[in-house]
């Protein structure tokens, strides 16, 4: 039987006292692991290797883990966990808010660390074994399939949001995981743990301001009026509603 080749993890921080140990342990669990003390360091081992997972430290000197963070999930839709002594929730939201998709503070216990990167690797479909690889490539095949609502357009394989006239508007990676959880549920009440659940993963229930923060960005691009919205509906006591009708429709190629 073919073996199954290890998560590779890129590990970021600049405190060698913590890379160092936690990199043999993660080793230790299995994982394959590339150490680098900087972002500098972190983009030219991205330049000759593929990762599964990125862990980042937020401070770090030069270019900080929110400026690598953005370009790991926009540039290479890299999952990525935070990992670092700033617990501050102003500091939590803005990295989820930039498509980070766990937050652990130092210090923690690196079994809840293995536990995280497991989740989150499972629930974006990587990790698997052979045949639930395969199913997933499946499903994420029928899931290409573009949304349509109310005249608008999201193409999921290219992250792309074009209006009734056909302009695309920039969406950000955080602001495209909300669109698209509305658009699976139309017409369906879905509370702020519901909705995080969804964009960010469990780890994320304490962040409800992330949620109002990025509704209210995303209502100001595809709502005509914000002070009367006709398409994300704020229902009293019980969160958010999508109220349009919602078609999927057909790949069709591109020159």
């Amino acid at each position: 039987m073919e073996e199954t080749a290890p998560t590779r993890i890129l590990l970021v921080d600049d405190e060698p006292t913590l890379r160092e140990p936690l990199a043999e342990y993660l080793a230790g669990q299995g994982f394959a692991v590339r150490e680098a003390e900087h972002a500098t360091a972190a983009r030219t081992a991205l330049e000759t290797e593929s990762f599964d997972i990125a862990l980042l430290d937020i401070m770090m000197p030069g270019e900080d883990g929110l400026s690598l963070c953005r370009h790991l999930v926009e540039a290479r839709r890299l999952p990525v966990i935070f990992l670092t002594a700033r617990g501050e929730a102003t500091d939590r939201i803005v990295g989820l808010e930039l498509g980070a998709d766990d937050y652990l503070v130092k210090p923690f216990e690196p079994r809840e660390l293995v536990a995280r990167i497991r989740t989150v690797l499972r629930r974006i479909g990587r990790g698997a074994d052979a045949g639930m690889q395969a199913q997933a490539q499946a499903e994420a095949h029928a899931e290409d399939r573009p949304y349509e609502f109310e005249g608008w357009r999201l193409d999921p394989l290219k992250r792309k949001l074009t209006d009734p006239e056909g302009v695309t508007v920039p969406i950000s990676t955080a602001e495209f995981r909300l669109l698209r959880a509305f658009l699976d549920h139309p017409r369906a009440v879905l509370d702020r743990d519901r909705l995080l659940d969804m964009v960010q993963g469990r780890s994320a229930h304490l962040f409800d301001r992330a949620v109002d923060n990025q509704i209210s960005r995303l209502r100001r691009k595809i709502e005509t009026d914000t002070r009367e919205p006709q398409l994300i509906l704020t229902v009293r006591g019980g969160g958010y509603r999508f109220a349009a009708n919602v078609s999927r429709t057909s790949v069709t190629a591109t020159s």
